[in-house]
């Protein structure tokens, strides 16, 4: 197969992009490299093309090994005609392959073999020919056989019949014919289990509920399969019978004196053999779609809320919120180092509120500290209205914001966590995970499993191992965004840098701890694991702000270095010029033609413009240009909303059908996918991301469920008050 030239085509590609990124993953480049540091050879790919290929190019070599096996199986068995071996070369999808391998697939011993061991295969050749006169008796009585426990015309024809069915079954054609009718006017359907017809549950909408196979959205499959999953629902696929016997009738039934038994025999397979496994055929597939969607929607995500914009040189308290085991808080200074923990109970009784708020008022004096973050869990609403009260009541020059705490369990009880603080109860680390989450986010959320972090729509109902490869691949483009501090960054953060894996990031660590800071970049060759092309991989992923070379803190690559410096040279400065004249050499690399220049000195445009962005900033973050959290100082009750009032509020998730916005009540309103936006859209990501600082208009109040329903929609021409 020319895999190169079919992704291309498929993803509107040139055949060479393909075929320069396919050369260079099977030589061992990782993503983020070949898609920074390679743009001359693919034409410039990004991460998520790169992506596609791989993942297009895996199925296209699985697919080519089943047709080599394949082909093996039938020629074994002297069964592999040429027409049937091209069918097979030709075919572009798995189910095709084993649509044509399934006649010669060794079976169970169904009824269909049982009446081949009758000797009543040629019974069933001569009734699928009806056009040839005969009565069907007569010629059944040729069969009749008490060896083979034949006794009588009956059983003869009903073993026929039951051949008939299974090759109308195996047929791959036919198959192929009535899954693609089956997509087109097939219905989804569900019904509640009898036992839970009357019990109230998250799936009561789908107690009788029908929908086209063709147009149900992702996020309703999954929703289905988690009813049917949770004993809730019955769900099956319902295809008007009449259009799919027309299609086996008109390739199996023939006029003459045994159409009838050939109808018969036709409609029992499509019942008996065809129908079930149709249906799980196409039951798999809409759930490998709707987990495909919902993969995509979590990754994405995912990715908003790891490049979130960090809030530097702030002192911090985190309190992670609780009920009856109290809200745990800790203290750290702007680097991230714990100087205090502990517990406090204000949701226990009025005398508890005020010793909770009295305790918060001195740490937050002693310290100095200047943001409170405080989880989004179980009883944060109520904390964000301790930490309000306290704030209004001393005047404090504090604001507080809600933080993510998803996972936050998941490291606390971490051999990681434990490593890190062996002296506190794991109960405790949830506050100091909850404040460093407001300092960096990409750097203490690497620490927990991607899948734990939870912004997404039914991702714990989608395959763990295709989860966790696309959500590695996320985090992995994350940190190599941004970039990653030779000198400050943990294990964690390290093992996501392009090329490296978890034991040469300790081995990196531990290489600092025992000769100190690194200087150079090329230090990195002595860490023991950590090869040439590694290195290679990494280096440029790697930053070091006070290292010897100023490049070290760009995203450069070492084997650039002699370009950029010709380019500062060029205009009469050197890297060391980085620092101690940098509005100069901005001004002046602002002016540079990038084509001119990758003229002159033989290198290629897109680098070049690379290195220009990157000398005119130096250890830039690229989360700086993201909107910052929304800090508050007060709260909104549910009783303080009214329809047509203008607020401010997050995004803290994105699914199918819209966009969850944190407004400062206890439960996140909903902005339908209809309300997001003026113009037409088909996706909310479309809109909005998570992370995003949005104004929205109250539509809808149910107090009794505590719901919102919030618009984007005219924000100004509707609002009543702000």
């Amino acid at each position: 197969m020319e895999f190169n030239l079919i992704i291309a085509k498929e993803l509107g590609l040139k055949p060479n992009q393909v075929k320069e990124a396919v050369n260079l993953l099977d030589g061992g480049n990782t993503i983020p490299f070949i898609a920074r540091y390679r743009k001359e050879a693919t034409g410039e790919l990004d991460e998520n093309v790169l992506r596609n290929i791989v993942e297009r190019l895996d199925y296209l070599r699985r697919l080519d090994q089943r047709k080599t096996e394949v082909l093996r199986l039938i020629g074994e068995q002297g069964k592999l005609t040429e027409e049937l071996s091209a069918q097979i070369t030709t075919a572009m999808v798995l189910h095709e392959v084993e649509d044509l391998y399934r006649p010669y697939k060794q079976k169970r011993r169904t009824r269909a073999t049982i009446a081949k061991e009758k000797g009543l295969e040629p019974l069933a050749e001569w009734l699928l020919v009806q056009y040839i006169r005969g009565d069907p008796q007569t010629e059944a009585e040729k069969y009749l056989n008490e060896e083979l426990e034949v006794n009588s015309t009956e059983e003869a024809l009903a073993g026929a019949m039951d051949i008939i069915a299974e090759t109308i079954a195996d047929d791959a054609d036919l198959r192929k014919r009535i899954r693609e009718q089956t997509f087109k006017t097939a219905d989804l359907v569900a019904v509640a289990e009898a036992k839970k017809a009357e019990e109230r549950s998250p799936f009561e909408m789908y107690y009788d509920y029908r929908e086209p196979v063709r147009k149900i959205p992702p996020h309703r499959v999954l929703a289905l399969n988690r009813g049917e999953k949770e004993e809730f629902l019955s769900v099956r696929v319902e295809t008007p019978p009449d259009t799919i016997r027309r299609i086996i009738e008109m390739k199996y039934v023939k006029t003459g004196q045994s159409a009838a038994l050939a109808q018969k025999a036709a409609l029992d397979s499509y019942k008996r053999l065809i129908e079930p496994s149709i249906e799980r055929e196409v039951r798999a597939e809409l759930s490998a779609q709707a987990e495909e969607q919902a993969i995509k929607v979590f990754a994405a995500n995912l990715r908003q809320l790891l490049l979130q914009p960090p809030v530097r040189g702030k002192m911090v308290l985190g309190l992670d919120p609780g009920f009856r085991t109290g809200c745990k808080w800790a203290i750290v200074d702007e680097t991230g180092k714990l100087y205090q923990v502990g517990v406090i109970y204000p949701h226990t009784g009025k005398g508890k509120r005020e010793e909770a708020k009295e305790i918060l008022r001195k740490a937050i004096k002693e310290y100095s500290a200047d943001i409170i973050a405080i989880g989004n869990g179980t009883a944060s609403r109520e904390t964000e209205e301790v930490v309000a009260e306290m704030i209004q009541e001393d005047g404090i020059p504090v604001e507080f914001t809600l933080v993510s705490e998803a996972g936050a369990s998941v490291y606390s009880a971490s051999k990681l966590a434990g490593e890190e603080f062996p002296d506190f109860d794991l109960s405790l680390r949830s506050a100091v995970s909850i404040a460093r989450r407001l300092q960096d986010p990409l750097a203490e959320l690497v620490k927990i499993e991607p899948k734990a972090v939870g912004v997404g729509q039914y991702q714990h109902d989608v395959q763990p191992k295709r989860l966790e490869e696309s959500l590695h691949g996320v985090v992995e483009s994350c940190v190599n965004v941004v970039g990653v501090d030779l000198n400050t960054a943990s294990a964690s953060l390290l093992q996501y840098v392009a090329g490296l894996k978890p034991a040469v990031a300790k081995n990196i660590v531990a290489f600092r701890d025992e000769h100190g800071k690194f200087t150079r970049r090329d230090q990195l060759k002595k860490i023991p694991r950590l090869g040439a092309q590694t290195y290679i991989q990494c280096a440029g992923f790697i930053r070091l702000p006070d290292g010897v070379n100023p490049l070290e803190n760009t995203p450069v690559h070492p084997e650039s270095y002699q370009l950029a410096e010709d380019i500062l040279k060029s205009i009469g400065y050197t890297s060391a010029d980085l620092r101690e004249r940098l509005t100069d050499v901005r001004n002046k690399l602002a002016v540079l033609d990038p084509n001119e220049l990758a003229e002159r000195f033989g290198a290629g445009v897109p680098t070049v413009r690379d290195i220009l962005d990157a000398l005119q900033r130096p250890g830039r973050d690229p989360r700086e240009d993201l909107p910052r959290p929304l800090l508050r100082k007060d709260i909104t009750h549910m009783e303080d909303l009214n329809e047509g009032m203008i607020l401010e509020g997050t995004v803290r998730n994105v699914v199918d059908f819209g966009a969850f916005v944190d407004i400062g009540v206890k439960h996140d309103g909903l902005v339908h996918i209809s309300q997001l936006s003026d113009k037409f859209i088909k996706h909310p990501m479309e809109a909005v991301a998570v992370g995003d600082i949005v104004k929205v208009r109250v539509i809808g109040i149910d107090k009794v469920r505590e719901r919102v329903s919030l618009s984007m929609r005219d924000i100004l021409a509707n609002a009543s008050s702000v």
